[in-house]
């Protein structure tokens, strides 16, 4: 996590602790005045009114605005909603990522279920208690607003009158030389399953092998450095492997075997190796196996920076992309995620191929852990920035029901997203599901399930400077 992050659990903690405190002595002073035996069950009461109502990780007010600049002249036409439908003001043209900014306002049911907009056949949830500005995403249902015949109501909550229109327009990127970056095993497939599996010439690299948090392995009767290396090996194989799921043959699948978490550390310190945590590995050259090409860092097989920004520019240099699919260094705070767009970048600057265009992906957030909000198979609307972020394009394609299918199964492959929920979450999820009305999908029990599956999938799109000639 950031800094940033870390100070926002911090102070969420601090709150919670604080609120605990007084809740604990009321209950104290109520049980005195009513008798002890109704103590432990008003401390069930509360505790289940946590789970159901105040357990989300929200870093920022529900009233606040949600602040997004868009790149000079993009298109943004004003928007009446009128008798349930959505009527714009000029032409979208050919746009195909559409964006609509409108002050959404829960009602007070909205404070304890989480207020819906219903757009035509799609649905996008917002937090309890919103008041402020929310950015719908449209994109695909360009058909229905030309006409005039878009549907759009609130539940849980009451739309403005009136609203913007941005209107994007891009290529197809899938028609383009595609290369994707993911930090970890699984992050190619939440963020960029149904572009990669229709992109006429893709690759994907994984920086790391994945493998701290290896407890459950250890289950198998192996000590914490064993699981972690076997878990470490199970991951580096989905990412070779699972991509053939989407249409992706090996050849174009490259695992780089760093070591998780330590990225940052690396980047701090160029050339000082960073072995794994917990497996007690030093080397990344045993990963490398199925690898299609030979890279710098397989000479001396050494954890460092210099080897990790050295495999990048040769895998650049060999597939020359046009397009670099990597985490959203503004958004995505987790620290792998930032440095590996930062080794990317320094990479890129220093390769003879230079691509223009990043597409960016956020797979987790500062703010909010639960974007994007609501059950799976609906659509991703913008997740919150509250500090403006730079004005970047967006991309919104659009994932039919097979493609859906498809990615969740992608998923389900995944190591890391099997086994069981901790007992915990199972009681939460069941005191939600009967007081707050949240859903979960059947392809999965891990929360990536309902946030990866959606009808869209969100890129932010950044130019950079041109190819030499």
């Amino acid at each position: 996590m950031t800094a940033r992050k870390q100070q926002l659990l911090r102070r969420h903690r601090r709150q919670k602790r604080f609120v605990l405190g007084i809740g604990l002595a009321l209950l104290v002073v109520a049980s005195l005045s009513l008798g002890w035996w109704l103590l432990p069950l008003l401390a069930i009461a509360v505790w289940i009114a946590h789970e159901a109502w105040f357990a989300d990780h929200l870093f920022y007010s529900p009233q606040d605005d949600y602040r997004y600049a868009f790149p000079p002249g993009t298109p943004a036409l004003p928007v009446y909603l009128e008798a349930g439908r959505v009527i714009v003001e000029g032409d979208i043209g050919t746009a195909q990522t559409l964006i609509l900014a409108v002050h959404v306002t829960a009602t007070r049911l909205g404070r304890l279920l989480d207020p819906q907009v219903r757009i035509g056949t799609d649905r996008q949830d917002f937090e309890r208690g919103v008041d402020g500005i929310r950015y719908l995403n449209l994109s695909g249902q360009q058909k229905d607003l030309r006409a005039g015949r878009l549907l759009i109501d609130g539940r849980f909550c009451h739309l403005a009158s009136s609203g913007t229109l941005y209107a994007l327009s891009n290529p197809d990127y899938a028609e383009r030389r595609v290369l994707i970056v993911a930090p970890h095993a699984d992050d190619a497939e939440l963020a960029a399953f149904g572009l990669y599996s229709r992109a006429k010439d893709v690759a994907i690299v994984t920086l790391t092998q994945g493998e701290v948090e290896a407890e459950r392995y250890q289950a198998l009767g192996l000590d914490r450095a064993a699981a972690a290396r076997l878990k470490g090996r199970l991951r580096a194989w989905d990412s070779q492997a699972i991509p053939l799921w989407g249409a992706v043959a090996q050849e174009r699948c490259v695992q780089l075997g760093y070591y998780c978490l330590q990225l940052s550390a690396m980047a701090d310190e160029p050339n000082r190796p960073f072995g794994s945590r917990e497996s007690s590995e030093t080397d990344i050259r045993p990963l490398r196996q199925h690898n299609p090409l030979p890279l710098p860092g397989d000479v001396d097989g050494l954890p460092t920076w210099s080897n990790l920004v050295n495999d990048l520019r040769a895998l650049i240099e060999h597939f020359r992309p046009e397009v670099l699919v990597t985490p959203h260094p503004e958004l995505d705070p987790h620290a792998d995620h930032v440095a590996a767009t930062r080794a990317l970048l320094e990479a890129r600057a220093g390769a003879r191929w230079r691509p223009k265009v990043l597409l960016l992906y956020a797979n987790h957030l500062h703010d909010n852990d639960r974007w994007p909000m609501g059950p799976a198979e609906g659509g991703i609307a913008l997740p919150p920035a509250i500090e403006l972020l730079p004005p970047d394009g967006l991309w919104s394609p659009s994932l039919d029901a097979a493609s859906r299918l498809d990615k969740a199964m992608a998923l389900a492959m995944q190591h890391d997203l099997q086994g069981a929920l901790p007992l915990k979450k199972r009681l939460r999820r069941l005191i939600q599901h009967w007081l707050a009305g949240r859903r979960w999908p059947a392809s999965g029990e891990n929360e990536f399930f309902r946030k990866g599956v959606r009808r869209h999938e969100l890129f932010w799109v950044r130019t950079l400077a041109k190819s030499p000639a």
